[in-house]
Formats: C-alpha cells, sequence, structure tokens
C-alpha cells in the first residue's frame, strides 16, 4: 500500500513549514510511522523542529522522522556520470575548469532530485505517511511540471538518441569532442523514466495530495487562487486550503481589532471561492510556533477531531470518460474566464494556454487521430469533446 502524501505549498512565509511540522506530528501521535521531508533550498524544517536535520531520515520523535533534500547528494547519485562529460567536453572547448563544472548543473536541479527522494520513499515502503514541506508556490509549480515535461521528453526524444550519436560520431571525431558512452544514456533514461513514474504518484494516485497554505491578507490569497487554478490545470488534487494566523476573537477592542475586521472578511471570502475545497484555519500565536508543544497547538486549531492523514475533500482534477459515443477530457480551470484559455489539438497532444502558462496533454491513443468536436467552459470547467463515431 503506498504512503499517504500530503504536500504543502504556499507563498514564503505564511508558516507551511509550522503547518507541515505540525501535520507530521499528529500524524505521528496516532500512531503512523510519518516522515516530514523538506524539498525547499532554504530549509528551515530543522528550526521549526528544533533538532539537527541532514539529507537521510533521522529520527525526532516517537513515530516521527524529519529530513532536508540537499541536492549536491542527488547529484551523486543521478548525474555525476553526465556531469563529468559535460565538463570534459566544456573544458577540451577552452572553457575554463570550475566554469564548466557549474554549467553541467541545470536550473531546476534541487527540484528535480526532491521529486526522486519522494519516489524512493514511495519504492521503500518504510514510511506510513509522507508530509512534504515544499518550496515557495513559483518552485513547487516548477517541482511539479517536472513529470510531465520528462514523459515528453521521453517521447519526442529518447527514442532516436542511439541512432543521433552513431550518425554523430564522425562530426564529433572531426572536432574533437567526445560523445557519451551507452552507460551514461541509459542512466539519463532511468532518470528520465523514474520522473515519468512520478505522474502516478503526484496525478492518479489517491493517496497524494496537495494542501496550499495562506495567511487571510488580500495579497497572499489572490496568490492562493492563481497556484489553485494552476495546480488544476496540471491535474493535481487539493484536498484542503490552511488559513493560518487569523486573529483570535480576543483582540476585539484592541489595537488588533481592525485587522481582525479585515481577516474575517478575507476568510468568508476563501471558504466561499474554494468551496468545496475543505478549509483549515489556525489562530495567530503569541508565541512562536517551535518545537513538539507549540506544532501540538497548532494541529489542535487546525484539525480538531479530523484525521490529518485523510483526504479531507475531493480536490478537482483532470478526468477522460468516455459516455454516449463520445470521449470526454474535463479540466478544472477554476477562477478564470472563458477568454483566458486557449484550446488546440496537435498530432498526439492537446495544448491548453492560459497567458503565458502552456499545459501539454499527451492524448489517448484513440485520439490522436481524430480532431476534437466542440469544447466548452462553464463554472471553471473545461470540456473537450471527441467523437467516437467521426463517419
Amino acid at each position: 500500500m503506498p504512503p499517504r502524501t500530503i504536500l504543502y505549498t504556499g507563498k514564503g512565509g505564511v508558516g507551511k513549514t509550522s503547518v507541515a511540522a505540525a501535520t507530521a506530528g499528529r500524524c505521528a501521535d496516532s500512531g503512523m510511522k510519518t516522515l516530514v521531508l523538506s524539498t525547499d533550498p532554504a530549509h528551515s524544517l530543522a528550526d521549526s523542529l528544533g533538532v539537527e536535520l541532514g539529507p537521510d531520515p533521522i529520527e525526532v520523535g516517537s513515530g516521527l522522522w524529519g529530513q532536508e533534500v540537499t541536492a549536491i547528494n542527488g547529484m551523486r547519485e543521478n548525474w555525476d556520470r553526465v556531469s563529468t562529460w559535460m565538463s570534459g567536453v566544456l573544458a577540451s572547448q577552452g572553457v575554463d575548469r570550475v566554469r564548466a563544472e557549474e554549467l553541467t548543473v541545470p536550473p531546476g536541479m534541487d527540484e528535480l532530485f526532491a521529486l526522486l527522494e519522494i519516489k524512493r520513499h514511495w519504492d521503500s515502503g518504510e514510511f506510513d505517511v509522507l508530509v512534504i514541506d515544499c518550496a515557495p508556490t513559483g518552485e513547487t509549480l516548477k517541482l511539479l511540471g517536472f513529470p510531465e515535461i520528462a514523459r515528453w521528453w521521453m517521447k519526442k526524444v529518447f527514442p532516436w538518441n542511439r541512432n543521433l550519436l552513431s550518425t554523430a560520431a564522425p562530426l564529433a571525431k572531426a572536432l574533437d569532442i567526445s560523445l557519451p558512452e551507452p552507460e551514461m544514456i541509459e542512466q539519463v533514461e532511468d532518470l528520465v523514466e523514474r520522473l515519468v513514474d512520478m505522474d502516478e504518484i503526484l496525478k492518479t494516485s489517491e493517496a497524494t495530495s496537495i494542501r496550499l497554505v495562506m495567511n487571510p491578507d488580500r495579497m497572499v490569497i489572490d496568490e492562493a487562487r492563481r497556484t489553485f487554478t494552476h495546480l488544476c490545470l496540471y491535474g493535481y488534487r487539493t484536498d484542503a486550503v490552511v488559513v493560518n494566523r487569523v486573529f483570535p476573537d480576543e483582540v476585539e477592542g484592541t489595537y488588533f481589532d481592525a485587522w481582525r475586521t479585515r481577516q474575517a472578511a478575507h476568510l468568508e471570502e476563501v471558504e466561499d471561492a474554494f468551496a468545496p475545497i475543505t478549509v483549515l484555519t489556525a489562530r495567530y500565536f503569541d508565541r512562536e510556533v517551535r518545537g513538539t508543544g507549540m506544532q501540538a497547538e497548532l494541529a489542535d486549531d487546525l484539525f480538531g477531531d479530523l484525521d490529518p492523514a485523510a483526504a479531507l475533500s475531493d480536490g478537482p482534477g483532470r478526468e477522460v470518460l468516455s459516455e454516449e459515443g463520445r470521449t470526454v477530457i474535463r479540466i478544472s480551470v477554476p477562477f478564470v474566464e472563458k477568454g483566458d484559455l486557449g484550446l488546440r489539438h496537435e498530432g498526439d497532444e492537446l495544448i491548453v494556454t492560459l497567458g503565458d502558462l502552456r499545459r501539454t496533454i499527451m492524448l489517448p491513443s484513440g485520439l490522436r487521430s481524430r480532431q476534437p468536436t466542440r469544447a466548452s467552459f462553464e463554472d471553471g470547467m473545461l470540456e473537450v469533446f471527441y467523437e467516437d463515431d467521426q463517419g
């Protein structure tokens, strides 16, 4: 049975690390072997737990482990052979050795190796629950997009790479450039295949969901809405949103009363806008939420009698349905207008655009030779129709 996997993300500074640690602590207290793992390059999980953490899981309490993923460990395991070859090629062409080594690490490697670490824990079956303290939303969206990018590469690039190597050999010899060994190509293919496997973990598994953390402030809520739209467009399941640092009723009549009034209005807006997604709230504490005692108080606020590891609601995602002689692709895209969306079918891909955002959906084999007959967008749901029999 796969581990229950909960990913927390949100704008920087909203308290997602504290919420992730509190969730993990409550899961461990209920008897589930739990790992809380940080994928944020600027880790603060160790500070939140009040313990030293490293790149491997460390037991920090009864049934609770902590880990901070570092790119260097993933590099050694998954990219060392590629990096050595690339830096050698660059150095042979006159690039300074130190600069060449820097250029062999593409942007986004931190996020990529974080995904592989999550998959490692899935495959091991060691933990009942994985709680992921993700990087702020922009980096998280890049992380969650890696599997789909990997799937595209696997389909478009790797089928012909060995033929390309044999064709390029005479040119490489003339230019005095070394070509990669077959073992290195196999290593890269294995890396890509594992990323493609993450697609099932992140999107299609009932065991995985995302929770958005926000504060009841206008700018933070607006970013959370945009993030939710992007998560839905990419087919990820959001089962809860967390509104953290809400001023309690006790501040009425004090300096913070006006803020509490504004927060109450914003909280009502969040509950209305994100319905039917479960909304969890936690009060603004007068002490730093650090260590197991304060995190237990935060967990009490957030969950009460709820099971923190449960799927708290059925978040919208993407579905492919066959009904009445046609196939329908349904994609939830909340908080946008019909005119904001673009749609086109190209070969074996259905491409959805939203501003600068582009989602490429690899179509099932039965739909690749057809064109959609119509599309509709209503109440935040995009539907693309393919007739099974087009005469």
